[in-house]
């Protein structure tokens, strides 16, 4: 069972690696471009909403990867302009960001307070 407090340490080690290293974005990825000129987000604010991402916003994971170097994926939510972005990242020898894209149906929350 994932505690808000996995969660926490996990953006931290995150944030520290994309600090010092950078964030590798997957925009190799086709709807990660599109959403990016659908959505109207600068590569500048698109880095903002990652390194704002909190425990609130997780919404699944650990998922195991097998693609990029075997690291967990963790996926995140956020609302930008009353749009939910479906965030998902990973940690392996640098920070990754390998979705960045409209959510395609409602994420859950469940370290969200209801409002």
């Amino acid at each position: 069972m994932i505690t808000i407090e996995d969660v926490n340490r996990f953006l931290d080690e995150f944030k520290v690696k994309a600090k010092v290293f950078g964030i590798i974005y997957r925009d190799d990825r086709k709807k990660n471009v599109d959403a990016l000129f659908q959505l109207g987000i600068s590569a500048r604010v698109r880095e903002r909403i990652v390194f704002s991402l909190e425990g609130e916003d997780y919404s699944q994971g650990p998922i195991m990867e097998t693609l990029n170097g075997g690291a967990e994926m963790w996926v995140f939510g956020k609302d930008h302009n009353d749009v939910e972005i479906y965030i998902k990242i990973s940690i392996a020898e640098k920070a990754l960001c390998i979705s960045f894209h409209e959510a395609e149906h409602p994420l859950q929350y469940p370290f969200r307070k209801e409002e």
